[in-house]
């Protein structure tokens, strides 16, 4: 039987993804105590701040100076998917939009014609350390939608469906289906649509994000994609050995599969294993990308810094270049219509 396993290779930083997808960054940051001020009560020694990647003493300030994040910068002609699964992410943007947004939940963002944002992560417990983990994911728009309106959406955590397995022994299998569900039967596995003008708007592009949980033992079937156009990545990035059908990987990889086969997911080692999985039909279009903006061509790159430069993209209505939502642990989102929307419980 001809392996479902087309490719294996060491992670990097950042993940290198394939149409329709960008990019892919995994900031995992065991930041400590807060300050009081949303910052962490440690020396900065070793951190280059407004430009700091280096993983001193297991975490990054990213380009915050007083507040770990990204201070304001655009994006256009894709979106971002941002999954926070431990701390919280404070969004402010350039059409007056706002949220906080943390522990399980999901910001998607289409960037589409323009928008200028801040993403800082604010630390909030001052008696006890303040990890952070999450994704950020870009995928790319159609030459169709890549002037579309800017517009966010909130999946909050208990809004993204989960399925749970367990063996016999008691072994554990958790899927959180972020976009696109396992089964085309079950309903009850279809997480909240994406904004309007993604390229996972559409279920014939057949997008899905997925993470994988296996315990010690645990084993679980990636179904096969619906369309044979389809492409697949999957990240195995916590564990210590895995079965990936056939194969046996020892350490973490970046593993593309063929899509329109299932293969079994096997947790070979003592520890938790996990996995993200990115699937899609690819836009199959150019990409000419510099920076935060990503275009068709250059032309189009070139009038994105110059609209940028003219208009920074409606501007910057913040008073703070780091803008953090208050030190309680209150998650919510203000739309650029007004509109407030806060999670259930």
């Amino acid at each position: 039987m001809e392996s479902p396993v087309l490719s294996i290779a060491p992670l990097g930083f950042p993940w290198a993804t394939i149409d329709p997808f960008l990019l892919c960054v995994y900031h995992d940051d065991r930041y400590p105590k807060a300050n009081g001020h949303h910052g962490p009560a440690a020396s900065l020694a070793g951190h280059r701040l407004g430009q700091d990647f280096v993983n001193a003493d297991g975490w990054r300030m990213y380009h915050g100076t007083t507040v770990p994040g990204f201070p304001p910068h655009p994006h256009r002609g894709f979106e971002t998917v941002t999954i926070v699964r431990r701390g919280w992410i404070d969004h402010s943007d350039s059409l007056g939009a706002a949220a906080r947004y943390g522990q399980g939940d999901v910001q998607w963002l289409t960037g589409g014609s323009g928008v200028m944002h801040a993403e800082m992560f604010p630390l909030l417990d001052t008696t006890a350390p303040n990890p952070l983990e999450m994704f950020q994911i870009w995928l790319n728009l159609p030459a169709k939608s890549k002037f579309a309106a800017p517009h966010f959406k909130m999946l909050w955590s208990q809004d993204i469906p989960r399925l749970v397995t367990t063996a016999p022994s008691g072994a554990r299998a958790e899927v959180v289906c972020v976009a696109g569900r396992p089964s085309d039967e079950s309903t009850a596995l279809a997480p909240p649509g994406p904004p309007p003008d993604s390229w996972a708007a559409s279920a014939d592009n057949d997008v899905a994000i997925w993470t994988v949980q296996l315990d010690p033992g645990a084993r679980w079937t990636l179904p096969a994609a619906r369309d044979r156009q389809t492409r697949r990545s999957l990240y195995f990035f916590a564990g210590d050995r895995v079965g990936v059908g056939p194969l046996a990987v020892d350490g973490h990889a970046a593993i593309g599969l063929a899509a329109h086969a299932p293969v079994e997911l096997v947790n070979q080692g003592p520890a938790k294993a996990e996995f993200l999985m990115l699937q899609g039909r690819p836009i199959a279009e150019p990409v000419v990308q510099h920076g935060p903006f990503v275009m068709n061509n250059e032309q189009e790159v070139r009038q994105a810094f110059a609209d940028y430069q003219r208009t920074q993209f409606g501007g910057w209505p913040w008073p703070d270049g780091e803008p953090v939502h208050g030190r309680e642990p209150a998650r919510f989102a203000r739309h650029a219509d007004g509109r407030i929307e806060r999670p259930a419980g």
